[in-house]
């Protein structure tokens, strides 16, 4: 399967003209890690793919020499407009064009290369960064269906005021108790379209009811949060949230659960 990848630079910035500075070229070499030239494969990757790249073959006493003095050293010089590779594979993974193939290993885990160019900017440590039309591309479609599992869950919701209520309560400070029904829809749309995974994961949330209601107790003084334990009076209920879930709704604390649920009321008519 054919797949194409960019090398690009950091835009060199200084005083020359600018179509000078785009004849400069900016070379992405070695660097060493513990004293060794820094690699893109595994011993059992070099031995698989480098066979016939270097002057011996992988069972030579002299294999590691070689080795070391290839990545030593590997050079990509890197122009204004980058440097395609070819990083498509055959079926048995075997790459199609292997020095291509090897300097994307090197870029890729290559300190001074970002994953993306936004990773880059800002970075002083980053000068290069890898463009991947096709990952962007599925990076993007991922993050669109991310939001259409948001909406569907957000249009689910919206029949179920109670059920919103829950979900605001879990996912902000406010006090849904305290807004009209309007509020608390404009609430939960701004926090759905902000952070649309974790609005999803509250909504769809097995225990929805059960945190909902623990978090109300808290607030309320019914129960007690030191760090992330929950305690009621003296006892403590559980080390998280999950884990006094999980207490509350065993059936032998039941007679718990009841006696909470009553003051909560009683907090809810004063």
């Amino acid at each position: 399967m054919k797949r194409e990848i960019f090398l690009r630079r950091k835009e060199i910035m200084n005083h020359l003209p600018k179509a000078v500075r785009a004849e400069a070229v900016s070379k992405l070499s070695s660097v060493y890690v513990n004293r060794q030239p820094l690699k893109g494969f595994s011993m059992e990757e070099e031995k698989r793919f480098m066979n016939g790249i270097l002057d011996v073959n992988p069972d030579h006493v002299d294999w590691p020499k070689h080795s070391k003095l290839f990545w030593a050293e590997l050079s990509i010089p890197v122009g204004f407009t980058g440097v395609k590779l070819d990083i498509g594979t055959e079926e048995d993974g075997s790459p199609h064009n292997i020095m291509d193939y090897i300097k994307y290993r090197f870029a890729l885990s290559h300190p001074h290369v970002a994953l993306t160019k936004d990773e880059m900017t800002g970075n002083t440590t980053k000068r290069f960064y890898i463009q991947d039309l096709a990952r962007e591309d599925n990076l993007k479609n991922a993050n669109i269906q991310v939001r259409k599992d948001a909406d569907k869950e957000f249009i689910k919701l919206s029949s179920r005021p109670d059920a919103m209520k829950r979900v605001l309560r879990l996912l902000s400070s406010s006090n849904p108790d305290r807004l009209t029904a309007e509020q608390v829809e404009n609430s939960l749309y701004e926090i759905k379209n902000s952070d649309p995974s974790k609005f999803t994961r509250v909504a769809t949330d097995k225990n929805l009811e059960m945190k909902a209601e623990i978090d109300q107790m808290i607030s309320t003084g019914v129960l007690r949060r030191i760090g992330n334990q929950v305690i009621f009076i003296d006892e403590i209920l559980g080390d998280t949230i999950e884990d006094t879930v999980v207490q509350l709704k065993d059936k032998k604390n039941s007679g718990k659960l009841t006696i909470l649920r009553a003051k909560l009321r009683e907090l809810a008519l004063v």
